[in-house]
């Protein structure tokens, strides 16, 4: 872990613009008429709408998506009473998380008020601005009157996080803890030191998962809370213990299955630790100091299961685990409260969730190739991108269940694929990709089976059902790597192209391609040294029909492998080159880039070639090709030939292939604006049309200009390079692919694969 300085805090929230946060628009506002639409006179109709009908506010506002954050600055992390305003960045900060995490929008709220009548009356009066409140540091034993009271008198979802957060989270790694040990959940003894908000809230939900109310000590400031002491709050007396032979947190260990830390650090020793029961459970979570650290509850017993609230330890119980997810579920169905059912409803989801296998991104952020549930791995990871459809999705169904949802969700399939889509985990593109893949699922090659990204991605492609995928590679290796990173190969054909075995085909191969390529200098000799390479040899299978597509690039330069895809495959029929392409998609929606790979530095007629092959290919995905030619000129301003090549290519372009929407040459921004451009260069063909098709003049501004998309916004989504214009589904990755990359192209190469198989059915 990196050390956390004050210096360097002050100057990450102060740097650039201050705070973590800040309000867009999410409508046009550019012109006269979206200002009228937005403000005065069009604001008016929504707002009548809504004084008909007090659910429309759903419709035309913010509200089904926007959470207040709200606090007084009583108990604010460990710093206690420090005061409304103080609290603050730790208010902008739980934002910062909701919209993340969820893709909820928060303004958040510091009332200056400390008296709870007082505090709940303004509350009371701002919200119904709001789609659902999450209470915030607010100090025990107020918090437990504000909350319950704003339940009762508002009909929006109402969650004191600091209380119910840290309960959902421990209560499915409690659930899931006793289930690796195969302890009973109603025979275990549980001591929770510490008896504020959090711990009772925590102590109430392990007694509804299945906790005896006999079987629990809980201890505050003073010791264990037993019936014999006076002045106990109503929420202490709860728990209070009828045994008087336990006072400290010493003798109450003793014995005990489970220890759940919500006070402070270092409370709890080894020589504690050594008298608790088999397998002891210890969940200490005072943060940043846990009542006892994980290398020295280790030490004591290497049998414990623990967990910390901290991210440099296994088992992290992290409150974002769950409250962007619960209120995601909640505002989706337009709930009017968050119930016990919907939080009993996420401690199941979350729990669920650890047994499942673990996608790849979250291995890969944790540097690890092999989490799997057990005792080091018992809660899922806060982020896990799936949290947000099991989670919301189980708490939107719980609240329809149990009556406080105004709103149906009837397609949850729709519903989850929403969920990924906005946090980017996932585009209406990469959807309809993925689902047209599975209904035509094609043998795919991938190049480099040794390579764990693309072992990975070929394991998730057949797991998505999209292809029957082939490795090639040593299959000794391949098979060792699989079991390192735990994944099955089972439905996966592996082939080692240099065993004995395949002499048969790599002489039949070398056999095919000479016959092709004899008029060029080839021999058989010659070939059949090739076909030991994997890139020759995998290609040869999709030219021979024994597989549909083939994918590479993980190891091999581009160079290398186009020269091979030229020989062995070939470009197609009435082009003079091929090329590919990166489709982004951005806020302005789908942008195609070419060339991205093939081309250093087209000539004109390669251009013509790139530009055709780039309509066919927006086609392929049932858009509407509008081309510009990029340059450093606009339409004949510079007479040099890096801008005179390209002019003449759409000069030839409109006289041969009218059909195409395409002009040029112009700068980027020109293309991207059509207002400006229509606006100077009226006789433009694209015009009233922002381009979504962007021919590069060369591989160096194309290449330069996509990666400069991804770098400034690391959440665009980008899928490729697509190969266009060879005579087969051939595609190509990089070393700087990740698995969901190679994946996408996988998606692209069978739909691919597919369409031609048809043409060819058609052509005969």
């Amino acid at each position: 872990m990196i050390k956390i300085t004050k210096e360097a805090a002050l100057e990450y929230h102060e740097t650039g613009r201050a705070g973590k946060i800040e309000v867009k628009p999410t409508k046009p506002y550019h012109t006269q008429t979206d200002l009228s639409l937005a403000y005065s006179p069009g604001v008016a109709f929504p707002c009548t709408e809504i004084q008909n009908n007090a659910d429309d506010a759903y419709r035309y506002t913010d509200k089904g998506n926007l959470v207040a954050v709200i606090s007084n600055g009583t108990a604010v992390l460990g710093l206690g009473d420090i005061g409304a305003l103080s609290g603050k960045p730790v208010m902008e900060g739980k934002g910062l998380l909701f919209k993340i995490y969820g893709g909820i929008d928060v303004f958040d709220i510091e009332v200056d008020e400390k008296d709870p009548e007082k505090f709940c009356e303004a509350v009371e009066r701002i919200a119904p601005t709001f789609g659902g409140i999450n209470l915030e540091d607010i100090k025990a034993p107020e918090c437990f009157y504000i909350e319950e009271r704003l339940k009762r008198t508002l009909n929006i979802p109402v969650m004191h996080d600091d209380q119910h957060g840290t309960a959902i989270i421990s209560a499915a790694g409690l659930k899931n803890a006793l289930e690796v040990v195969g302890k009973d959940i109603s025979r275990v003894r549980l001591v929770v030191n510490g008896a504020g908000a959090a711990a009772i809230s925590c102590t109430r939900l392990y007694m509804a998962l299945g906790v005896r109310r006999e079987n629990i000590l809980m201890l505050d400031s003073r010791g264990v809370i037993t019936t014999e002491r006076e002045g106990l709050n109503p929420q202490k007396q709860m728990f209070a213990t009828e045994r008087t032979d336990v006072h400290t947190l010493a003798e109450a260990v003793n014995g005990a299955d489970v220890f759940v830390g919500l006070s402070k650090g270092n409370v709890l020793t080894q020589a504690m630790v050594k008298t608790m029961a088999k397998d002891p459970i210890i969940f200490a979570l005072a943060n940043p100091t846990p009542e006892i650290t994980y290398e020295d509850a280790m030490a004591a017993r290497p049998d414990v299961l623990m967990s910390t609230g901290r991210t440099d330890y296994p088992n992290q119980i992290n409150n974002v685990i769950g409250f962007p997810y619960i209120f995601r579920g909640a505002l989706d169905v337009n709930a009017t409260a968050i119930n016990e059912e919907m939080k009993m409803a996420a401690v199941h989801a979350i729990a669920d969730l650890a047994k499942q296998p673990v996608p790849d991104v979250v291995n890969d952020v944790y540097k690890v190739n092999n989490l799997s549930f057990g005792r080091n791995y018992f809660i899922p990871k806060p982020v896990d991108p799936r949290l947000i459809t099991e989670v919301s999705s189980a708490v939107a169904l719980a609240a329809m269940k149990s009556g406080v949802a105004r709103k149906q969700i009837t397609d949850w399939d729709a519903y989850k694929n929403h969920l990924r889509q906005l946090l980017g985990q996932e585009t209406k593109m990469t959807q309809k990709l993925y689902d047209t893949a599975r209904q035509h699922p094609q043998r795919v090659v991938f190049a480099e089976g040794i390579h764990p990204t693309m072992m990975k991605a070929a394991v998730q492609a057949r797991a998505e059902g999209i292809c029957q995928p082939i490795l090639l590679g040593n299959d000794e290796r391949i098979y060792r790597l699989a079991k390192e990173l735990e994944l099955s190969l089972d439905g996966i054909e592996v082939i080692n192209l240099r065993h004995d075995n395949e002499a048969e085909r790599r002489e039949r191969y070398a056999q095919i391609l000479t016959q092709k390529r004899q008029r060029e200098g080839y021999t058989l000799e010659e070939a059949n040294d090739k076909m030991f390479d994997r890139n020759y040899f995998g290609m040869m299978m999709v030219e021979t029909g024994e597989a549909d597509a083939f994918i590479t690039g993980l190891y091999t330069t581009s160079s290398s492998t186009i020269k091979v895809a030229k020989e062995v495959i070939g470009i197609r029929q009435g082009n003079n080159t091929f090329g590919t392409m990166h489709i982004i998609n951005s806020p302005k929606g789908q942008l195609y880039i070419a060339d991205t790979l093939v081309n250093r530095d087209p000539t004109t007629p390669q251009l013509i070639d790139i530009a055709r092959l780039s309509a066919h290919t927006v086609g392929f995905f049932n858009d509407t090709p509008h081309i510009a030619m990029i340059s450093y000129s606009n339409f004949g301003s510079d007479s040099e030939p890096g801008a005179t090549k390209v002019r003449d290519a759409v000069r030839q372009l409109h006289d041969y292939y009218p059909e195409i929407n395409v002009d040029g040459e112009m700068q980027i921004g020109v293309a991207l604006n059509h207002e400006q451009r229509d606006q100077k260069y009226p006789f433009n063909e694209l015009r009233g049309k922002d381009a979504n098709t962007l021919i590069f003049p060369n591989l160096t501004s194309a290449r330069s200009a996509f990666r400069m998309l991804q770098c400034l916004d690391p959440d665009v989504e980008i899928i490729g390079p697509i190969q266009m214009g060879l005579n087969k589904p051939i595609h190509f990755t990089d070393f700087e692919s990740s698995v969901r990359d190679v994946v996408n192209i996988t998606a692209v190469a069978v739909i691919d694969a597919y369409v031609e198989k048809i043409k060819r059915e058609i052509h005969g």
